[in-house]
């Protein structure tokens, strides 16, 4: 039986009900939403940003409304976007975007967009309703952080390809391996990888929600590993050294990430070190996703295991971050965020080690804030004995 990647109406319903509760009580008449993930959210429409805007209408009494650019007409019908179509021909054209849909709205007394909402196109929403008062207010990042039911199922199926991806990853190792030949290059291991998740996903589901990162993810080997967002080049993985499988996917546009780091051979004592400080260190992280605590409280658990054991020089990021339509979104599992964690928040728990000239060690996991104990949705093991081939 295939798996649905679509979500129903209700889901769209129940989401814009959310909205317009914070815009309520914010006292916003309608709220414009030109950020891609949240047009997704309102909207279930995907597509590659660009210079032309598509935005996102929702008035508090009303229908929705979608703004695309005509060329965006018919695959905004194909994906059978939840809301009203206004098209607009061409940017930035005679009339801009804005005055297109001003001229199909009714216009609010009190309206709202987005923080990331550009200074240009704030300017264009003031010409297009000189009548309005205009303000930026963060309205929809809070309600998008709680998930909904409907969205913890894809996360979780995404969960499922993405540990799927690693296993295939150490697959290809293991026969390199055996063969007793060359080791693939990261570039080669990444596209295996990407290229089985693909596969598997099309294989296995329909409605696939396209969004510009389907599977992916980085690839590093050795001492390359030390540097923790170094995209995969064409050094080949050694035997002795450990590398690290650092990958995600979306399902229905939802992000996890599933990350380990593996050693090629026997582990050294020096590795042993490094990987059981940052699995202790992930584990701590993870139990202290706890509904009520703040993401301050987890991260300072979470890293101060690294520290107590005396490896905080090799610290280079946090514990975490929050996933969802944003592969990195909030609320950040950082010190300097005072967030209270919440049911339905959906987190990565992944803490590391940075071992300049030597190797970064990391492990991640996306994490389910509940009402009891945080639940993982990725599982592949992480054991030493686990990540040894």
């Amino acid at each position: 039986m295939s798996f649905s990647q679509r979500l129903p109406v209700s889901f769209y319903d129940t989401a814009r009900e959310r909205v317009r509760t914070a815009m309520y009580d914010l006292g916003l008449d309608a709220l414009l939403l030109d950020d891609p993930l949240d047009v997704a959210y309102l909207t279930g429409f995907t597509h590659f940003p660009n210079e032309r805007p598509v935005a996102c209408w929702l008035p508090l009494d009303g229908p929705a409304v979608l703004l695309v650019p005509d060329l965006e007409r018919e695959y905004a019908a194909d994906q059978g976007a939840h809301a009203e179509i206004a098209v607009y021909p061409e940017f930035p054209g005679v009339r801009s975007p804005f005055e297109v849909l001003a001229a199909q709205v009714p216009a609010p007394g009190a309206a709202a967009y987005a923080p990331s909402t550009s200074v240009g196109r704030a300017d264009a929403l003031a010409r297009a309703f000189p009548g309005t008062r205009w303000r930026s207010a963060d309205v929809l990042g809070p309600v998008r952080q709680r998930k909904l039911p409907e969205e913890v199922v894809l996360h979780e199926e995404a969960a499922r390809i993405a540990d799927a991806m690693i296993a295939a990853g150490v697959e290809l190792v293991r026969e390199a391996l055996a063969a007793g030949g060359e080791l693939p290059a990261e570039t080669e291991l990444a596209t295996h990888v990407i290229g089985y998740g693909s596969r598997l996903m099309y294989a296995e589901h329909t409605d696939v929600v396209v969004v510009p990162m389907l599977t992916g993810g980085l690839v590093y080997g050795g001492p390359n590993s030390a540097q923790p967002h170094r995209l995969p080049g064409g050094e080949r993985l050694r035997r002795g050294e450990t590398f690290m499988l650092s990958l995600g996917c979306a399902v229905g546009g939802r992000f996890v990430e599933s990350e380990r780091t593996f050693v090629i051979g026997e582990p050294t004592a020096e590795q042993i070190l490094y990987y059981e400080t940052v699995r202790e260190a992930q584990e701590v992280g993870t139990r202290a996703l706890l509904a009520g605590g703040t993401c301050a409280e987890a991260n300072d658990r979470c890293l101060s295991v690294i520290r107590d054991a005396g490896l905080g020089e090799y610290l280079r990021h946090r514990q975490g971050h929050g996933i969802g339509l944003g592969f990195h979104e909030p609320p950040w599992l950082e010190d300097g965020d005072p967030t209270v964690l919440a049911p339905g928040m959906i987190l990565s728990s992944e803490p590391g080690v940075y071992v300049p000239g030597h190797a970064g060690y990391r492990i991640s996991d996306t994490v389910l804030v509940t009402e009891g104990v945080p639940r993982r949705l990725t599982s592949y093991p992480r054991e030493l004995s686990d990540v040894v081939i």
